[in-house]
């Protein structure tokens, strides 16, 4: 079990390290739990900003007379740390813009010695790590994490309880609630989730959700890199893939404490593969729907910078803006594009792309946070081999073109979409009619059928329908060969999305 963020600080104070850099935007909770640990450990506090000074103020030794030389505010913060000789911590609160100052840099090493040897501890909380390379054997650094879904639940019960007796507010909420509450709002800091409590009392009387994960839109509005996507699809929107559907949801409450108790583990992803069209961005949309968790959208050529050293960065802030909202879910669709020319990447682009790469795949097989990446890919040939194998993905699902009972399905949601009645309509037929269609060709069939309605100025007809397929060319006829040639592949190396896969016609020799 990793050692909580709170026992290492203690243990590092209790060691007399002199010199500690603590990374937070917290400042708050961060200061609540240092001044928890200088009372267990009967230190006294001081804590110092550029506005406030060192509250409370530092009290100089009677051997020494106080300087009457006017210092820089930083200055003089660390210069009186020579004349104090209590057994404290002293907490410098916004302290990095100050370490590109020769000075500063030289009274922090002249202090390290000083302080070790009184067994006091300097502290500097930043949102910021700024260490310059003469500090970086002397100031030792920790990541404060965002809170845990312990403290989470915690608070969240101080806030129900609080607004318990007020009228007009739903204070109440079921075991199920108060978990799925708690998950969403895993990867907020205590400070966003109470105001994201404040502003769902005043617009929803009651804790939601939605309201929560309208907050994580803000943190992907700021990362520049990601997208925020509000899925509006649902399962019921997807016609067929019955047992990619039953995979999925399965997996639907994977994320959750029971799961964790159960000895599951999180979900790493999944690759839908398959032929164009046939539902696969839908189905990755649908999947947030199904396990309400918010999804971001990776748009591989936003990462690519023109400044050096840019693309690689911009890779690493998108991995650490998903893993701060997570739980969530991921999607990259087609994925083959975005990632192209990773084996030539030496020569055309000095190796910017494979770098870029290799960071999404040591992050895809060693990340802890509770992150689904869904990907979609339609040529099989353009994805790197390392990609594919074993523990990137749990699964790769090879999504084929519909058969006749599916292709019944599409027409029926694309009709009913469209305000029209399916059993006013022979879906049957029209399935038979549309052997090798892909859905999104179903869907342009209706749409068009539509348009000849609208401009005959009377209702859709099945007339009108057959009328639309007969001028259509499918994908399968026009790109029969490549189609033929990813079957094959895929049929001893992914998992069928649906149980019935459509009837291949062979020609007789």
């Amino acid at each position: 079990m990793e050692p909580t963020f709170e026992h290492e600080l203690e243990v590092l104070i209790r060691a007399r390290y002199p010199l500690l850099y603590v990374v937070s935007y917290e400042e708050r909770r961060a200061e609540e739990i240092l001044r928890g640990l200088a009372h267990r450990l009967s230190k006294r506090i001081y804590v110092w900003s550029l506005t406030r000074g060192y509250e409370p103020p530092l009290a100089a030794s009677s051997q020494e007379e106080p300087s009457r030389t006017k210092l820089a505010p930083e200055i003089e913060a660390l210069v009186g740390l020579f004349r104090h000789e209590q057994d404290a911590l002293y907490v410098l609160k916004d302290f990095h813009p100050f370490l590109g100052d020769v000075r500063t840099v030289r009274l922090l090493r002249d202090l390290a010695p000083r302080l070790h040897s009184s067994g006091r501890t300097l502290i500097l909380l930043s949102p910021l790590l700024k260490l310059p390379p003469e500090l970086e054997k002397e100031m030792t650094v920790i990541e404060m994490p965002l809170p845990t879904r312990e403290e989470i639940a915690q608070r969240l019960r101080e806030i129900l309880l609080q607004v318990r007796d007020k009228p007009g507010v739903q204070a109440e909420v079921s075991a199920q609630e108060f978990d799925e509450l708690v998950q969403a709002a895993q990867g907020l800091t205590m400070d966003e989730i109470e105001n994201v409590c404040a502003r769902s009392f005043v617009e929803h009387r009651k804790l939601t959700v939605a309201a929560i994960l309208s907050e994580k839109q803000q943190i992907v509005r700021k990362s520049g890199v990601l997208e925020y996507y509000t899925p509006s699809e649902t399962m019921a929107d997807v016609g067929g893939l019955d047992l990619l559907k039953e995979w999925l949801r399965k997996r639907r409450s994977a994320f959750t404490q029971p799961a964790r108790e159960f000895g599951l583990p999180a979900p790493k992803g999944v690759l839908l593969l398959g032929v164009q069209g046939t539902g696969k961005s839908l189905s990755a949309k649908a999947i947030a729907s199904l396990w309400n968790l918010p999804m971001l959208r990776l748009d591989v050529g936003r990462v690519f910078g023109s400044l050096v050293g840019a693309s690689e960065a911009n890779m690493r802030l998108a991995i650490r803006t998903a893993e701060a909202i997570a739980p969530c879910i991921l999607w990259i669709d087609e994925l083959e594009k975005g990632f192209s020319g990773v084996q030539s990447s030496g020569m055309s682009d000095s190796g910017t792309t494979a770098r870029v790469f290799a960071t999404f795949l040591t992050w895809m097989q060693e990340k802890r946070k509770p992150v689904f990446v869904v990907a979609t890919a339609n040529d099989v040939s353009l994805l790197p081999p390392e990609l594919l194998r074993k523990g990137r993905f749990d699964e790769i699902f090879f999504i084929d073109l519909p058969n006749a009972t599916e292709r019944e399905q599409i027409f029926a949601i694309h009709l009913r979409k469209r305000q029209r009645n399916p059993e006013q309509f022979d879906l049957k037929a029209l399935a038979r009619a549309t052997e090798g269609f892909s859905g999104a060709e179903i869907e342009q069939v209706v749409i068009g059928a539509l348009f000849t309605a609208f401009d005959a100025g009377r209702d859709l007809t099945q007339e009108d329908l057959m009328h639309e397929i007969k001028s259509v060319v499918p994908l399968s006829v026009m790109m029969r060969e490549e189609i033929d040639e990813l079957r094959t592949w895929a049929q001893m190396r992914t998992r069928p999305a649906s149980s019935h896969a459509p009837v291949r016609k062979r020609n007789r020799i």
